[in-house]
């Protein structure tokens, strides 16, 4: 789903050049290929072999393997999150690339945005005073296909859309998580997985923390989905609401409003 945005990222940087994609299912390798006008790798061997890092874009449950023959290799790893479907997946996959001497990182270009960077300076500097709360949402909707395949994904809406969210508190407070409870179901979408997620948090140096993660948005809403903050602090509280730079168009040719982003593109600025 991302791996596109990544790639026209990486293209973007003189000292980059993209070797190739490779795909298990080669008719879909075939079209993004093309549409990228990059080359095809009929195997995975044959992409290392062309390469000094790679991008995981694949399946959630795939993201193991990908990473320890990408490792395996001596390549450096971008990933696609969640990073992986279980923690011992996750454990594994840090432990490939330290021994491969390797670097790996999650992709979080959400980290990025010029708000939440102000947001980041704003809690270390001391301006909100201490953080008591942090209610975040990244609702979304169904992305079809594998996601709701809980082989392949790992599970549904939490496992796709709480780690965004997460990953923001925990880099802002610089603290982290002791304690979790969760409300989750399959309300919307006729899934075999969660499609509904509330969690909440509780963080080592006392505040507190709530997260939407649902797939909660209908097939004629504007925008895939959203990312705000609530942050309330001693001394003050703030709201961010990390994609509102859009166009909103009015046309026939979708059957329904469209938010078109104009603002930063994260994915550019992290890669």
């Amino acid at each position: 789903m991302h791996s596109p945005g990544l790639a026209d990222a990486l293209r973007s940087l003189d000292q980059v050049e993209l070797t190739g994609l490779y795909d298990e299912e080669p008719e879909r390798s075939r079209a993004a290929a093309a549409e990228r006008g990059l080359a095809m790798h009929e195997d995975l061997g044959s992409l290392l072999a062309a390469s000094e890092a790679v991008v995981i874009g694949s399946t959630n449950a795939d993201h193991r393997r990908y990473t320890e023959a990408a490792a395996g290799a001596g390549l450096h790893v971008l990933s696609e999150k969640p990073l992986a479907t279980t923690v011992a997946d996750g454990r594994a996959m840090v432990e490939a690339c330290r021994r491969a001497g390797v670097q790996l990182a999650t992709a979080f270009p959400v980290r990025e945005s010029r708000a939440i960077l102000a947001l980041r300076d704003a809690i270390r500097g001391g301006a909100l005073g201490r953080v008591l709360a942090i209610r975040g949402t990244n609702p979304g909707r169904y992305p079809g296909s594998w996601f709701g395949d809980r082989k392949l994904a790992g599970g549904g809406a939490v496992m796709d859309h709480t780690v965004h969210v997460a990953d923001l508190i925990r880099w802002l407070l610089g603290d982290e998580v002791v304690r979790v409870q969760a409300e989750v179901g399959s309300y919307l979408w006729g899934l075999d997985v969660d499609d509904c997620g509330i969690i909440t948090m509780d963080l080592a140096g006392g505040a507190f923390a709530s997260i939407d993660c649902s797939w909660s948005r209908p097939r004629t809403y504007p925008t895939w989905g959203t990312v705000t903050l609530h942050v309330v602090g001693e001394r003050a509280t703030t709201d961010i609401d990390v994609f509102r730079q859009v166009l909103v168009r009015y046309d026939d040719s979708a059957g329904r409003v469209r938010h078109e982003p104009w603002g930063e593109d994260l994915n550019g600025r992290m890669i």
